[in-house]
């Protein structure tokens, strides 16, 4: 059976839908490319600034703040693709610029250099995934495929798989080989996303004349985006914690708790691994209670995991947090994205590109927020504020849902 009469077929499952169509599987590799090579960056950066260019420790942290930069630039990326429908054309130019981005910091030579390539040519490579993702939402939507949603949710299981390994290969890498070598390797991933899908071509959403830059579905007003801004906002609010606690967390197990580096490895890992589980049954779970109920459970999650951090001082505490968070983002990793695109329907690579690009902005308020908090705070009280910004979020998210925004 071929791959438009498989999708076709009410029968297929979501697997053998991705395994049938070459689009879906250069998408997969290309994404766990994308995961890998960002999560095994990152981390990183901050040491490079530091040991490579001489920057000061605080100077190097305030990296982060390129992200700031992201959302515009994803929205550019974004309006254009929903007036021009070339999906996958920009995908494959957003990716050549993180290539092109990371090459330039792995060559760099004065502490700037990278905060202007982060500000100016990374805040476009971003949008690579959200047109990957818009790319495979029009060709479900034009082949009238079957478990649509589902196939959205293995795919990004690519995405999520490629950040549970990234961080570790980024380490390794990062010893053994030198932080350029690393970055050079962070380069030649980004570019490698393009050759799985180095032929293919998207179709247009049903409906789309791609020829005409006038056509109406791209004419969307600042009223129709309010509800996907408002939902963004508050993915942003449950995101923000994620920087609070990759930076203090491992920090306070070390230096307050005094656990086991086996311990305190087992925690990390405990996160990514409670995701891959749960994102399977994601989709299903949401379509028995809805899709915005099952996103503010997970806020409400968000807000257990950081008060197990910040009131239960023992191991079993942080694991307990760490299985919560695993939940947050088993169900915000494959059900954000879906409901961005189902609130802006007519413009769905600029809701895309909006939802996606706003991880870099959470994580940019997340850094500042966490630093002065825990200036102020200390440890482990400054969880208390990733708990409160998912409370708000959890309020947010039960206002949508009772509003019916989306059904």
């Amino acid at each position: 059976m071929d791959a438009q009469s498989l999708a076709s077929s009410s029968k297929a499952t979501a697997i053998q839908q991705v395994w049938a169509s070459p689009l879906y599987r250069g998408a997969t590799f290309a994404l766990f490319l994308s995961g890998l090579a960002t999560s095994a960056s990152l981390p990183q950066i901050v040491l490079f600034l530091v040991r490579e260019l001489g920057a000061s420790l605080p100077v190097a942290g305030l990296y982060y703040l390129t992200g700031l930069t992201a959302p515009v630039a994803g929205y550019l990326v974004g309006s254009y693709s929903d007036k021009t429908g070339r999906r996958l054309s920009l995908f494959r130019l957003c990716a050549i610029a993180g290539a092109l981005g990371w090459a330039g910091i792995a060559l760099s030579t004065r502490a700037w250099m990278p905060f202007v390539i982060g500000d100016i040519v990374l805040g476009f490579s971003g949008s690579a995934t959200s047109q990957l993702f818009t790319a495979i939402h029009d060709d479900l939507k034009a082949k009238g495929a079957g478990a649509n949603d589902s196939v959205v949710a293995i795919i990004r299981m690519a995405l999520t798989a490629g950040w549970v390994i990234g961080p570790f290969l980024g380490a390794w890498f990062a010893v053994e080989i030198g932080l350029r070598a690393m970055l050079w390797g962070t380069a030649i991933c980004f570019f490698a996303q393009i050759i799985p899908l180095w032929t293919q071509q998207a179709l247009a959403a049903p409906g789309r004349r791609v020829d005409k830059k006038t056509d109406a579905v791209s004419h969307v007003g600042w009223s129709e985006m309010l509800p996907l801004l408002a939902f963004t906002g508050l993915y942003v609010l449950v995101y923000a914690g994620e920087p609070i606690k990759y930076g203090f967390l491992l920090l306070y197990m070390q230096d307050q708790l005094k656990l086991d580096p086996s311990i305190q490895g087992s925690v990390i890992g405990t996160q990514p691994f409670i995701e891959l589980i749960l994102m399977p049954f994601s989709v299903l779970l949401a379509r028995r209670i809805g899709i915005l109920w099952m996103m503010c459970v997970a806020a409400i999650c968000g807000v257990m995991a950081n008060l197990c951090f910040a009131t239960w001082p023992t191991a079993a505490g942080m694991f307990a947090g760490q299985i919560l968070m695993g939940g947050v983002w088993g169900l915000y990793m494959v059900l954000g994205l879906i409901v961005a695109q189902r609130l802006l329907p007519n413009a769905v690579a600029t809701a895309s590109a909006i939802f996606m690009s706003s991880s870099a902005l959470a994580s940019a308020l997340g850094g500042g927020v966490g630093g002065m908090g825990v200036a102020y705070l200390g440890l482990p009280n400054v969880f208390y504020l990733p708990a409160l910004f998912s409370l708000a979020a959890a309020v947010g998210l039960a206002i949508m849902a009772r509003s019916r925004v989306i059904q």
